[in-house]
């Protein structure tokens, strides 16, 4: 899946995000940024992104309070947070509010891009099973359909 995902990475850090974007870049996804919550809720509701990296700590929002938002924007949408202030409640609250992984900060580079591969795959399954369900469905009601137009009128 990896070569035309589309990632969004939210930090209020340029460094981290001009850093980030450049490795996922050459590893071959397209990339956008953000530098806070507000900005990352616009550019989702305008763009579709298969992935988001977030920041937990942002000016403007935590980090769990744009997992929520960003749901209502992309529902399917892998959300990853990242943080440099790892500790227990911060990961429960996190995977409570919708987070799919969680990534340290600093970053071994290797582990990231594996975390995101990983999602990638998983959220490309899911499709994959959600289009055969769909499939099936209209398979099964085109026949249901036809049925009931053969069905003799008395």
């Amino acid at each position: 899946m990896g070569d035309h995902a589309r990632i969004l990475i939210v930090d209020d850090e340029e460094s981290i995000r001009k850093v980030l974007a450049t490795i996922l870049e050459e590893e071959g996804y397209f990339v956008d940024t953000a530098k806070n919550g507000k900005e990352a809720i616009e550019k989702s509701e305008a763009n579709f992104y298969n992935l988001a990296l977030l920041d937990i700590r942002l000016p403007d929002m935590e980090g769990t309070e744009l997992l929520t938002a960003m749901r209502k924007t992309t529902p399917k949408m892998i959300k990853v947070i990242m943080t440099g202030y790892p500790s227990l409640h911060n990961a429960v609250k996190a995977v409570n509010k919708g987070a799919d992984a969680y990534i340290l900060k600093p970053f071994d580079i290797d582990d990231a891009l594996r975390t995101i591969k990983e999602q990638l795959e998983r959220q490309q399954g899911a499709r994959k099973y959600s289009e055969d369900r769909v499939a099936e469905f209209i398979v099964t009601r085109a026949k249901e359909l036809e049925a009931v137009r053969r069905k003799p009128v008395k």
